[in-house]
């Protein structure tokens, strides 16, 4: 009886003793951990329950999910002087975490800083009408600017999208203007297009009735044969009288022969 005593006292104090002294971490599934000794680093833990010694030894988890920064409207000048307020959003996530975490003080503002300094590199090298035509172009040049730097930080760039491109005051109203005057220039070119088209066909038509004179007989047969009237009038090249046409199924005139 005394023994199963001892034997319980002991393993009251072991339990006690090893609470003491060890502590015990869970890294979730989409976290790694990052365990240090006496102020070291050691390695990366993955998922799972992990006991370490609290007096000489912690553990720090990193979220890996995917993550998203926005840079909200910065002002930057294009290439022909023009104020512009773009914002951006990136998705991004920890890929190297004791990278992000042991050499880079805070890779939120590391990433951010170097996603400002890309757009003011790219936009001041373009101007206005560019950046709005090429949006997506833009879209992947700062992508290709910073993922290979944001990658020396532990980061992995899965995206980075131009929220909004505005104008300020007056340039807004301005560069509609421009615009409205462009898309109705487009417009009145195709109008003129169409037009010189139709012409050209007319001519050439007039250039085959005039070398086969037996096209219009056809033409004429095949009106005929089309409308809906009794009487279909044609203008006659070298003459300037209609000439009338009867249907098949027209009666004639009292005294006319058929």
């Amino acid at each position: 009886m005394q023994i199963a005593y001892i034997t319980v006292f002991t393993v009251v104090v072991v339990v006690i003793v090893f609470k003491i002294f060890f502590r015990r971490a869970i890294v979730l599934e989409y976290q790694r951990g990052l365990l240090y000794r006496s102020g070291k680093f050691i390695k990366v833990l993955d998922p799972g329950a992990h006991w370490y010694f609290r007096q000489s030894a912690e553990i720090k988890v990193v979220d890996g999910r995917l993550k998203t920064i926005t840079v909200p409207g910065q002002e930057v000048l294009s290439a022909d002087s023009v104020a512009l307020k773009i914002s951006l959003t990136s998705a991004y996530e920890v890929s190297d975490p004791a990278t992000a975490v042991n050499q880079v003080e805070n890779f939120q503002e590391a990433l951010y800083m170097e996603l400002q300094m890309a757009l003011r590199d790219i936009v001041s090298a373009a101007k206005v009408d560019e950046l709005f035509e090429k949006r997506a172009e833009l879209s992947k040049q700062l992508l290709a600017a910073t993922e290979g730097k944001v990658g020396r930080y532990g980061l992995k760039l899965h995206g980075v999208s131009v929220k909004d491109i505005t104008f300020p005051g007056e340039l807004k109203k301005i560069f509609s203007q421009v615009v409205k005057a462009q898309k109705e220039g487009l417009a009145s070119l195709e109008r003129a297009r169409g037009e010189t088209a139709a012409l050209r066909n007319l001519a050439n038509a007039a250039k085959m009735v005039e070398e086969n004179p037996a096209l219009m007989q056809l033409r004429v047969l095949q009106s005929i044969g089309e409308s809906s009237g009794n009487t279909v009038v044609f203008g006659v090249p070298g003459q300037n009288v209609p000439l009338p046409l009867k249907r098949k199924d027209e009666k004639p005139a009292a005294g006319e022969q058929v």
